[in-house]
């Protein structure tokens, strides 16, 4: 999003000094002296609606290993992200092609001088893939059974996407995608405004917004006709063509962060174990499309890597290692430590049932398996706490470059906005895998409503860092009495340090999010003996 546009861009002025076209040509740290630079040129490719789409084939040089007896390579497609060109991938398409890939980049629909209208993966967008995917063998030494796509971001939903509809797709590795579209959006029933005012804006300079597109963002802004956003989001899910791509028997490889803002890693955990071909899924700190950055620039990159290695062992057929008995990689928060599972459910191996207590004189409840129930704590609706989930593309960053992710100093947050409990400090570690879950019951003075839940990590001195959160919203309820509400954290994987304590706070208003809570009115949390408040922690 914002970070790959200036990296891309700071890419292009170092390797594009004058002709982009020479400037690629020169030898790179792929070429070696067994085989010449690959060739790259600069394309157009007709869509069957008329609509042009630029686009970009590295092709790789004479005697390069990966041919067949016919001399054709294996195909890569590359859509380009959100707000970008075909010319993103430079770096990534010299090296595929050195390795024996012809590397197709295009411009997606409706973004610079691509034609047509932006279509966030409808039906024009997924009827592209497969064009490309024609001109490609029509036009370059490709290799009609061995095709395989990756993208980053909306190319990372767009390579999904593909392999539901296009069965001619080997493998796919989508980097920063999405698997529910809806979940992104809306997820807890609540608008992500932050999220969806950050694609806007950079849609709004680098590409031309259809009508329908208006009017979905129209409606999501100004919290109307929100039946429609979910039915428009719901088409451009991969999880609703989930069986396709079973189907097809497609190697799917997912890699997203933990803190990514837009696409949040639960919903990618949801789409992965859905899954039943050969599959990976790789979750790491950082947030929307901040693990990936530094290969816009040819750097080495872990996640750029796995990829690589996902399609040697799908399309071309040779080397690597698919990781089939244990695909699913952690990098945990925030020591960075790896760890490795035969599946997102073994992530875990027991759930700790947490009582929320009754708040004491200082406002603060226990938060353990002994805690009293049979209270309630109300707090000022539509007012903001300082508990929030973070600022868009930045707090996910800082917690990947610096382990710095939203912080708060608990005993000051605001008793009156905010519902706090917390932990003793805990005499040794504890590694929380997965999604944290919280039970409470609600009673409002307003029909509609949004609690916010944020689990932190708090050391000696009060400082919490955010751990995870989630929004939940509900409506139509009758004012005054009391109803259930389950909110389930985004998924993570943290080591809380020894001696360190658990907070879990609840407020009704974050900046990140479009919440429905009235400024002024009551809402209470609760807990009875018959149905008791609870956090079920997932720990290992």
């Amino acid at each position: 999003m914002t970070t790959a546009v200036l990296v891309t861009a700071l890419a292009l002025s170092g390797a594009f000094a004058t002709d982009p076209a020479a400037a690629v040509a020169r030898p790179g740290p792929a070429a070696t002296a067994a085989h010449a630079t690959p060739s790259f040129r600069l394309v157009d490719i007709p869509m069957k609606d008329g609509t042009v789409l630029k686009a970009d084939v590295f092709t790789p040089a004479a005697g390069t290993p990966g041919a067949d007896r016919k001399g054709r390579y294996p195909l890569v497609v590359q859509p380009a992200s959100w707000g970008q060109n075909d010319l993103e991938y430079i770096a990534q398409g010299k090296q595929l092609a050195a390795d024996g890939y012809i590397a197709v980049t295009y411009t997606v629909r409706g973004f610079w001088r691509s034609g047509g209208e932006v279509d966030v993966a409808g039906p024009k967008d997924v009827a592209d893939v497969s064009a490309v995917i024609d001109w490609a063998l029509a036009r370059t030494p490709a290799d009609r059974q061995r095709i395989g796509m990756v993208g980053l971001s909306l190319g990372g939903g767009l390579t999904l996407m593909g392999a539901a509809f296009d069965p001619r797709i080997k493998a796919v590795a989508a980097m920063s995608g999405w698997g529910d579209l809806t979940d992104s959006l809306y997820s807890g029933q609540t608008r992500h405004l932050q999220a969806a005012a950050l694609l806007a804006a950079i849609q709004a300079p680098t590409g031309r917004r259809s009508p329908e597109f208006a009017r979905i963002l129209a409606a999501l802004f100004g919290d109307h006709d929100l039946p429609k956003v979910v039915a428009w989001a719901h088409t451009r899910s991969p999880a609703t063509y989930v069986d396709r791509i079973n189907a097809h028997g497609t190697a799917v490889f997912l890699a997203n962060a933990w803190g990514d803002s837009i696409f949040n890693p639960s919903e990618m955990t949801a789409f992965y174990q859905r899954l039943t071909g050969p599959k990976r899924l790789e979750l790491r700190p950082g947030d929307h499309a901040t693990q990936e950055l530094t290969s816009l620039l040819g750097l080495d990159n872990a996640t750029w890597a796995g990829a690589r290695r996902w399609l040697d062992q799908y399309v071309k057929g040779t080397g690597g290692s698919d990781g089939r008995g244990r695909p699913v990689e952690l990098e945990v928060r925030p020591n960075g430590t790896h760890e490795n599972y035969p599946d997102w459910r073994a992530v875990s191996s027991r759930t700790e049932h947490l009582r929320l207590g009754d708040p004491n004189l200082r406002g603060t409840g226990a938060l353990g398996q002994a805690a009293r129930t049979g209270w309630q704590k109300p707090v000022v609706g539509g007012t903001n706490s300082g508990a929030d989930g973070g600022v868009a593309e930045l707090s996910g960053l800082l917690d990947q470059a610096a382990a710095l992710p939203p912080t708060v100093i608990v005993p000051l947050l605001p008793r009156s906005s905010a519902a706090v409990w917390q932990s003793a400090p805990y005499a040794a570690a504890q590694h929380i895998r997965g999604a944290a879950r919280l039970h409470t019951k609600v009673t409002a003075s307003a029909s509609q409503g949004t609690a916010f839940g944020y689990l932190y990590d708090v050391n000696a001195l009060g400082v919490g860092k955010l751990i995870s959160h989630a929004p939940q919203s509900w409506s139509g309820k009758e004012p005054g009495r009391a109803f259930p509400l389950d909110v389930s954290l985004f998924a993570t994987a943290y080591d809380l340090p020894a001696g360190h304590r658990l907070a879990l706070v609840l407020d009704t208003k974050d900046p990140l999010y479009g919440g429905r809570t009235p400024l002024g009115s009551s809402v209470s949390f609760g807990s009875s003996v018959a149905d008791p408040s609870e956090l079920a922690l997932p720990v290992r």
